[in-house]
């Protein structure tokens, strides 16, 4: 080739930076296949991690909704999403402890277990008064109502399995402030929004604070009732949330 060009009349120095240009191009062209076999092949790595955890979503969902295995001692699972919820991010709906459907607003005058007596001066309450009646019944269970199958609300036991046997790390999703709440055993995590609650037409502590209801009621004082409450400083037990207040659900099963 060299040859060919000094035919041609071109100088030495012309064809030494043509050899040049020429391995110039090689190596970009190299470099360019490199690339995109590597674009190619981190591809075919997400798409496969994609049909892997879509294998897992489906092997892991119970009546139409998703759970996490924590390897809990219990072996229960807990949902991803808050009821009402379609994303772990989102807050889904709030209710009063032993209704089972949203509500405008969270009175005392129009929770479904109080009736006014003394003059309409005091409430009182008409089912799960002590501790007879100290966990609610499916038909009062707002998980078991909205999911149906094995979904259920956890009992104060169980919260405290969930705050005992995992990490609890404060977090954001999306720009969704909550707790990442992640299985001492396995690894596995589910994330807690800080979905706020609601008392009378109120809406307090979104992004800040987080409450979940158990089914269990404070048989100490039974206007009040067990949850799990949450924000930036940690995680705690909760045993005086009025049971009229609208609070979130994270249901559980105990799944195959």
């Amino acid at each position: 080739l060299k040859d060919i060009l000094l035919l041609l009349g071109k100088s030495e120095a012309e064809i030494k930076t043509l050899f040049q240009n020429i391995v110039k191009d090689e190596e970009l062209e190299r470099k360019h296949k490199a690339e995109e076999q590597k674009r190619k092949e981190e591809e075919r790595i997400r798409i496969e991690e994609e049909r892997k955890k879509e294998e897992v979503r489906k092997l892991n969902n119970h009546n139409g909704h998703e759970y996490v295995d924590l390897g809990l001692p219990s072996g229960l699972k807990w949902a991803t999403c808050n009821v009402g919820a379609t994303k772990p991010k989102e807050y889904g709906d709030y209710f009063a402890w032993g209704e089972t459907t949203p509500k405008q607003s969270y009175e005392k005058s129009n929770y479904k277990w109080y009736k006014k007596s003394f003059f309409g001066v005091v409430y009182k309450r008409t089912k799960y008064k002590d501790e007879r009646e100290s966990l609610l019944e499916y038909t009062d269970d707002a998980a078991r109502v909205n999911w149906g199958g094995k979904w259920r609300m956890p009992t104060r036991a169980e919260q405290d399995e969930l705050r005992t046997h995992c990490t609890w790390e404060w977090t954001a999703i999306n720009g969704i402030e909550g707790h990442k709440v992640t299985s001492k055993k396995n690894g596995n995590s589910i994330f807690l929004p800080a979905a706020g609650y609601h008392n009378g037409s109120d809406f307090y502590g979104a992004g800040r604070y987080g409450s979940c209801l158990s089914s269990s009621l404070n048989t100490n004082y039974s206007s009040s009732v067990c949850s799990l409450r949450f924000d930036s400083s940690g995680v705690e037990w909760g045993s005086g949330d009025f049971r009229y207040c609208g609070h979130s659900v994270r249901a559980v099963c105990e799944c195959a």
